[in-house]
């Protein structure tokens, strides 16, 4: 009964690898399918990074960060925490990890897995302590799954993903500035005649 079960797990985690390696690949092709209103632009220095959200495994989740994110909650806000290997995370308005949007969410773990590219919400020791701050996932973190909630999943521009500046805390008096999000938004409220501005430009705008 156990080796079937490992064998079921294993397949789950192979099959999960193989659709993102598909996604990857796939480009323009993956993301024409998406649903705009469950469908986020996350605009950096480097370019434009779109996530797929998942409303039929976290709605709360998916209901409460976009109704931050027309707000323009994120725009501006940094990447405060970094670590190779590891996730990228922001959402903050301190900018230090204890800051977030005053509406705490309960939990809304499910069957999705930590892979490279996983879009996760952060929280304390409190499972109920999610509120703004999420995080991407630079790696596979097997060992966070079930444990936070996953609402989201890059499916294209993880390559300026992996340019965010790593650090944290200190670090980054030493490194210099973080780096932050220029603009955040549910792709349905963006114009199909928009054309993202040259990555060079966003990234003068920020430094300006």
């Amino acid at each position: 009964m156990l080796q079937r079960e490992d064998t079921m797990i294993m397949r789950r985690v192979l099959g999960a690898v193989a659709a993102f390696l598909m996604a990857g690949s796939a480009g323009a092709q993956t993301i024409s399918g998406l649903d705009p209103e469950n469908t986020l632009y996350l605009d950096l220095a480097y370019g434009r990074v779109v996530i797929e959200m998942y409303p039929e495994d976290a709605p709360n989740h998916v209901r409460r960060i976009k109704e931050l994110v027309r707000q323009g909650f994120y725009d501006g806000l940094t990447f405060h925490r970094v670590i190779e290997g590891f996730m990228a995370q922001t959402g903050d308005p301190n900018g230090d990890g204890t800051g977030g949007s005053g509406q705490k969410l309960e939990a809304e773990f499910n069957d999705r897995l930590h892979m490279r590219g996983t879009v996760s919400m952060a929280r304390s020791d409190d499972p109920n302590s999610a509120d703004s701050q999420f995080f991407i996932c630079l790696a596979p973190a097997f060992h966070l799954d079930g444990k936070y909630t996953v609402w989201g999943r890059v499916v294209s521009g993880m390559e300026f993903v992996d340019q965010i500046k790593r650090g944290e805390g200190p670090s980054f008096v030493e490194n210099g500035e973080p780096d932050r999000i220029l603009r955040l938004r549910v792709a349905a409220d963006v114009e199909q005649a928009e054309n993202l501005e040259p990555a060079g430009e966003l990234g003068a705008d920020a430094g300006s």
